[in-house]
């Protein structure tokens, strides 16, 4: 189980982290009129369609064709970590190596969007001190770690979710000529 895990976790990690390394290429690239949570939504849901993947490769060859929806969650769980743990790396080294400014102009740019949105002023001053308290936190290492983990593994929950309840199996699927425990009894008797 743990390979398992571990091997589709690292796949979906990966994709994750070349996501995030190609973001600031891709925003360039289309000189910001690219939608990031679109893409980048996108981007974990297929890089969390490998949650499916492992979890169905688990109980159809190490676990007799059988999982129970516990032990199905357990193993996206584990994949959903590993991979938003890449995530979350490779979020760190971009930030902090290659996009310092990142909270500024995200801040402004937040800031310009409640501006021209026509709230009243007291939820224009309520919206922006919430911007403002955001970006003062995003100054802690932990806040960030804490908010990039808070981005990604929810979506890897849900999909793990999903997961166990599509593939929990108690009974193994019987084939043409019966069950496969009763083709492992059949086995062990010759």
């Amino acid at each position: 189980m743990k390979k398992n895990i571990l091997i589709f976790g690292l796949v979906s990690g990966v994709i994750l982290a070349a996501f995030v390394a190609s973001i600031g290429f891709l925003s360039k690239a289309f000189h910001g009129h690219i939608d990031n949570e679109v893409v980048g939504y996108s981007a974990m849901i297929i890089a969390f369609s490998f949650i499916f993947v492992g979890t169905r490769n688990f109980r159809d060859k190490y676990n007799q064709g059988m999982v129970s929806f516990g032990k199905a969650f357990l193993v996206g769980l584990g994949i959903s970590l590993i991979g938003s743990t890449l995530y979350v790396g490779a979020w760190l080294i971009e930030f902090y190596c290659f996009m310092p400014d990142y909270m500024d102009k995200y801040s402004a740019a937040l800031i310009q969007k409640a501006q021209h949105s026509g709230l009243s002023p007291e939820a224009l001053q309520k919206r922006m001190d919430s911007i403002n308290s955001m970006s003062r936190m995003y100054k802690n290492p932990i806040m960030v770690v804490l908010f990039t983990y808070m981005e990604v593994l929810p979506v890897g929950i849900v999909i793990s979710l999903i997961t166990a309840l599509i593939l929990k199996r108690r009974k193994p699927r019987t084939g043409a000529t019966g069950s496969v425990g009763e083709y492992q009894t059949l086995v062990s008797r010759n």
